[in-house]
């Protein structure tokens, strides 16, 4: 398929650029991937799609304030993204400057410590953080957090806030697990009471996430490579449930990318793993049954996620439904919730 059939106009009005006043208050469309039916729906009302025994699977990783400003040696302003923590003292992580930092210089963060550039991975840089301090305690002392592009002013103490899930627990994303951004406490707390289960997995969202395929045909694209892990007590839950008849629901395409790549070579495995799993129509669905998810970029690999789950047709007329109906869209925006084209 061509990157052109994942393409849309989007109204710039209808990118969100703030939460709602309470996690709850979004839209939710509704989309049938066995006929296509659309229905608009409020998220409040969530808990009317599910039955004592389904499972939800969420997401736990937490942002990190991986974005910081300083100067090379050489005076040049720096901007730096951290893309992921490989151990106390080490990263890597995105550079912008106007000239690339070589290997062996330092640069100044903040005004506040030194980091010398190790090596150079691709597009990434390696930093030795000079510090006696962990990288995570420099960031959060003197980072900010890393708000998508599309968002056009800078985090405030309300993004802090609300860029997070309520039950993020593990740092190292740069990037929030969207999807989880609409649940709150007391809605989980429903949820619980009505026999559903909730179990999570780990997947730290890198930078990649935001950026659009630019070769024409979708399979000539390179995914970005994220780290996940599959607690053994979800794989449990998991089998349970599939054994019960009862259906699985990924709660965003990060938690649904870990399922399906620690079940990519047989049966669902626990533990540690790198993905770099590109989800296009046409591939195979192990795991989910179900996927609740925010609307995706134009040309992303997680809209071409969704259309192979719910249907490439379906995706499409949801979308324009969406747009006509004035849905917010993005990380901040309103839901959808995705049921299974059949295989």
């Amino acid at each position: 398929m061509r990157t052109l059939d994942f393409d849309f106009y989007l109204p710039e009005h209808l990118i969100a650029q703030h939460p709602t006043s309470e996690r709850t208050a979004s839209r939710m469309l509704h989309v049938n991937g066995t006929n296509g039916n659309l229905t608009d729906e409020a998220f409040s009302d969530f808990t009317n799609f599910l039955n004592a025994g389904d499972l939800l699977v969420f997401n736990d990783t937490r942002v990190i304030k991986a974005r910081l400003f300083g100067h090379k040696e050489t005076g040049g302003n720096v901007e730096v993204l951290i893309e992921r923590i490989i151990n106390q003292h080490v990263v890597y992580a995105h550079v912008r400057a106007s000239r690339s930092p070589k290997v062996g210089s330092r640069i100044n963060l903040a005004n506040a410590f030194d980091v010398e550039v190790t090596a150079r991975h691709d597009d990434l840089f390696e930093l030795h953080f000079l510090s006696n301090s962990t990288v995570l305690e420099l960031l959060e002392a003197h980072g900010a957090l890393p708000l998508p592009p599309y968002i056009t002013h800078d985090a405030t103490t309300q993004d802090e806030e609300r860029y997070q899930t309520v039950y993020s627990k593990h740092l190292g994303a740069i990037a929030a697990p969207t999807a989880g951004l609409h649940f709150d406490d007391t809605m989980l707390d429903k949820i619980r009471q009505m026999g559903v289960g909730i179990a999570y997995v780990t997947l730290h969202v890198g930078a990649g996430t935001f950026q659009p395929v630019r070769v024409d045909n979708i399979h000539d694209h390179q995914m970005h490579s994220e780290l996940y892990n599959i607690p053994q007590a979800t794989v449990d839950i998991i089998t349970k449930t599939k054994n019960q008849g009862r259906k699985v629901m990924a709660i965003g395409t990060t938690a649904m990318r870990a399922l399906e790549s620690a079940a990519a070579n047989g049966p669902l495995q626990a533990g540690d793993g790198e993905t770099r799993i590109f989800i296009t129509p046409g591939y195979t669905f192990k795991v989910v049954d179900r996927l609740f998810t925010n609307f995706h970029l134009p040309k992303s690999t997680l809209l071409m996620l969704v259309s192979a789950f719910g249907g490439v047709e379906n995706i499409k007329q949801a979308y324009a439904h969406a747009i006509k109906r004035q849905y917010r869209f993005f990380s901040y925006g309103d839901a959808m919730l995705i049921e299974k084209q059949p295989d």
